[in-house]
């Protein structure tokens, strides 16, 4: 029979005044500051929300249909990651440049039909200076085409629950029935940023991009933020006419990383102005506290039948964080339930899970693993527990 150890703790933080709304299922409000303070400045639509949990501290308009010119890039990328993580493709494989790809218009790393170019030179430019070119090559190296493409990006939008999102290109370049709106945006980038090797390029500054040809390419990262504001380290930017300007990004301090996206603003100062004002807002009214550290054990053991040890040690997979009002303090429970084990049980060996609930509510769930090795018991170590346990 599985085993349950519930603790019950209140997380006293430090002074704040909002609350919070739900971006994925969890209900909570939004703040009245926010509200009645447009954070977001002469822009269309905006939001901010927490990267671990999903929870939304600031909207606007944040499920009008709109153009988002370059921010569709974001779901680009995730595509190329995705296929990159089922192995489908590696960031050392070249791919091959068509003429319709090198012939794309706006902003282009000036690609040259017939050659091939490493695919994390590729994705290094869409991130950076937000290349079409590169969009299209590897959209058609991906799916064959452009247009198979563009279905398996609608398709992934539907699986991540953007019910507000249709993609007709993969690069944003102005096209009928192509939308999507601030919240779908927000979903869709904390999705791509949890890739790691998205920062090995969003940070970069300024660089050139080499040609198999000997020819070099100025690259410098459209978005500015990046030398703006010190926490951040992502984002995409889009402008075209209709869509106004845009931009997704991220910023990180301590252990609470944020997602803000501005679509709509009347000028680029404005969408890096608005971004700024919702992160530094955040910043100074939520936090994470943390309530599960990866590298600390359990004070419960697990016990294993069948064993040398009675009992072992167990730790988090990984840490788990709360996101709230400074102000608050809310009751956080740990349900912390352990698996019917039998030796042999190895180091790493996932043993049970961890339910995390804020005020009554289930807010994560962690997997527990073994600390130690638990080695199957010899009828010599049985016969040793018996005559240690014999009394006459």
């Amino acid at each position: 029979m599985k085993k349950i150890f519930t603790t019950v703790l209140s997380l006293s933080l430090l002074s704040g005044i909002t609350s919070l709304c739900a971006i994925s299922g969890r209900s909570s409000n939004v703040s009245v500051y926010a509200d009645q303070e447009k954070l977001a400045y002469n822009c269309k639509s905006a939001y901010l929300c927490d990267f671990n949990s999903g929870e939304c501290i600031y909207k606007l308009n944040e499920t009008e249909r709109m153009p988002i010119a370059s921010v569709c890039k974001v779901m680009t990328l995730t595509l190329c990651f995705d296929a990159i993580a089922e192995g489908r493709l590696s960031l050392t494989d070249n791919i091959t440049v068509s003429e319709r790809a090198a012939g794309m218009g706006g902003s282009q790393v000036f690609l040259q039909t017939g050659l091939s170019y490493p695919l994390s030179e590729l994705i290094k430019s869409i991130i950076v200076c937000s290349a079409n070119d590169s969009c299209v090559a590897v959209s058609e190296c991906i799916s064959g085409s452009e247009e198979s493409f563009v279905a398996a990006m609608n398709k992934r939008a539907e699986e991540l629950g953007c019910a507000d999102t249709l993609f007709s290109n993969c690069t944003g370049l102005p096209k009928e029935t192509q939308y999507s709106c601030a919240k779908d945006v927000a979903v869709m980038f904390t999705n791509l940023i949890r890739n790691e090797e998205y920062f090995k390029y969003s940070k970069i500054w300024l660089e050139d991009f080499s040609h198999p040809d000997n020819r070099t390419t100025s690259i410098t990262n459209t978005n500015k933020l990046i030398r703006k504001y010190s926490a951040c380290d992502g984002g995409k930017t889009g402008f075209t006419n209709q869509a106004g300007f845009c931009l997704a990004s991220t910023a990180k301090k301590d252990s609470m990383r944020l997602v803000s996206v501005v679509l709509g603003a009347d000028n680029s100062d404005n969408r890096f102005k608005s971004a700024i004002n919702m992160f530094n807002y955040g910043f100074a009214n939520y936090k994470n506290a943390v309530v599960l550290d990866k590298s600390v054990n359990l004070n419960d053991k697990f016990s294993v039948d069948c064993s040398k040890k009675t009992a072992i040690s167990v730790h988090p997979a990984r840490s788990s964080y709360v996101f709230t009002a400074s102000n608050a303090t809310p009751e956080i429970e740990r349900h912390v339930i352990a698996h019917d084990l039998k030796a042999p049980v190895k180091k790493g060996d996932v043993v049970g899970h961890i339910e995390i609930y804020k005020d009554g509510i289930l807010y994560d769930t962690v997997e527990l693993l073994a600390a130690e090795d638990a080695d199957k018991a010899t009828y010599g170590d049985f016969f040793k527990k018996v005559a240690q346990n014999w009394t006459l």
